[in-house]
């Protein structure tokens, strides 16, 4: 897979403007006292952006920054599955659930279980929201605000701290069932990072925060 383009706007250089290379833009700022640039993941972003101040762009969030990441991130993919999970204390009672992103209707729960973390509930949603899709025949996207647990699912290993109790040998027993799984399957899901700071809570969320 190549790598993704990215998209410079110098605001204070040696000509401000917006570039499509890194080296177009280091040839305005480098050597500049005060340079002024920022990168962006899409075109349409980049122009908005040098539209405004380098301020409202670096530092301090604000509402045209919050424009322009949503820019940057588009909208989610409505016809797709979320996953999440809640776990209160840490470690304490953990749970998982999957619902269907646009109408939130819950696919699976699973749990509560003792002695868990948010980021193995985490990791197992996703694997179990892949199984199930791989069951039903589906291949659209999955969504998880966490990405520990992405990276662990890609990985195939549960790289967990938790350390086994006499109440959670029933988690551990679902790792090693899902790292099993994951040994033993192709998907065809992409697992996508639900942007919360753009889109709001996760559909899954279980709103107790």
């Amino acid at each position: 897979m190549g790598k993704k383009q990215k998209f410079y706007v110098v605001w204070r250089g040696k000509t401000p403007g917006v570039y499509d290379n890194w080296k177009e833009c280091a040839d305005q700022v480098n050597g500049f006292p005060g340079a002024e640039y920022k990168s962006f993941d899409t075109l349409a972003a980049a122009r908005q952006a040098f539209q405004g101040e380098y301020k409202s762009y670096v530092g301090q969030s604000s509402r045209q920054a919050d424009q322009v990441r949503l820019l940057d991130v588009g909208q989610p993919i409505w016809e797709s599955w979320s996953v999440d999970a809640a776990c209160n204390p840490v470690p304490g009672k953990m749970e998982y659930r999957g619902v269907h992103t646009q109408t939130r209707e819950e696919i699976f729960s699973v749990g509560p279980f003792e002695d868990g973390t948010n980021n193995v509930g985490e990791f197992l949603a996703i694997v179990h929201a892949l199984a199930e899709a791989k069951r039903r025949k589906l291949t659209m996207p999955i969504y998880s605000d966490s990405r520990n647990a992405i990276l662990w699912v890609q990985q195939g290993r549960c790289k967990t701290n938790l350390k086994p109790t006499s109440n959670n040998e029933v988690i551990f027993d679902l790792i090693k069932r899902a790292e099993n799984w994951l040994a033993s399957h192709d998907f065809d899901n992409e697992i996508l990072k639900w942007e919360t700071d753009v889109w709001g809570e996760n559909p899954a969320d279980y709103g107790r925060k």
